[in-house]
């Protein structure tokens, strides 16, 4: 009996010790991440990669800036008033991250933790008439703010608040106010949260309605010059010809005294 139980007390402390590996371990794999946006030509966009097991499993490339709306009292100290900050989500931001098959997250934090951006993407299977396929949706957008931050809240009001969605196109946050909301611009996006290939080399990309109509407006000009020039071309071509033709042909004279230079 006593083997028996000094046996079953190993195995117990043996799993407690996996668990704890296997926490660790994820533990380990969320802090895999990197800030390279000094790699970025544009100084307004940040990079983000995060790894797992030494394997790139997400990369994100983007531009953000938020519009937030607060409170702050009014000349008489009696009424408030609303101003608005313009918050840039700045380089040197400490970053953190997670993969998983069906789920990925990327959070961001700036200025001593006063401002958080969290992006949830999941990844969702849909039947097809070529079969199953694969693809995957920005699901959760959470910025959170503190408004004591006096670099870009003077004099605020309240304390800071916290604004989700459930964020697909849209890029407006509705918070608990109704009457506020906060405006978050993304540009220059160039995102991967699942399937990375290889280290530092998105897959091909699903360009959004917009980049198609501007690329099509850039190019539109571009393939009617064409066209126009071609018509120019074909006929000044076409005049050479039937120019040339024409200068070939025997002149009939008209009066019969003519005739007589003729042979």
């Amino acid at each position: 009996m006593d083997l028996r139980g000094r046996a079953f007390l190993s195995v117990h402390r043996l799993r407690i010790l996996l668990m704890l590996f296997h926490t660790m371990a994820q533990i380990m794999a969320e802090q895999e991440v990197e800030n390279l946006s000094g790699l970025s030509t544009n100084p307004e966009k940040d990079i983000f990669v995060v790894r797992e097991n030494g394997t790139t499993c997400l990369m994100a490339e983007f531009a953000a800036k938020f519009i937030v709306p607060y409170d702050v009292w009014a000349s008489n100290y009696v009424d408030l008033i609303t101003e608005q900050a313009d918050i840039a989500l700045t380089r040197g931001a400490e970053v953190n991250g997670r993969c998983g098959s069906s789920e990925s997250e990327l959070q961001v934090f700036w200025v001593d933790r006063a401002y958080a951006l969290k992006m949830l993407f999941l990844k969702e299977s849909h039947n097809t008439s070529k079969g199953p396929e694969a693809t995957w949706r920005l699901s959760k957008v959470q910025f959170v703010y503190d408004s004591a931050e006096k670099t870009h809240f003077k004099d605020a009001v309240s304390a800071g608040k916290s604004y989700e969605c459930q964020a697909q196109q849209t890029i407006s946050l509705a918070s608990s106010d109704p009457q506020k909301t906060v405006t978050m611009i993304l540009s220059a996006v160039h995102i991967q949260p699942f399937d990375i290939i290889s280290d530092f080399v998105f897959s091909e990309e699903h360009k959004c309605p917009v980049d198609e109509r501007e690329q099509l407006e850039e190019t539109l000009p571009l393939i009617l010059g064409l066209i126009l020039g071609l018509v120019i071309v074909v006929t000044l071509v076409i005049y050479h010809i039937h120019h040339k033709m024409t200068a070939n042909q025997v002149q009939i004279p008209r009066d019969r005294s003519e005739y007589k230079h003729m042979g």
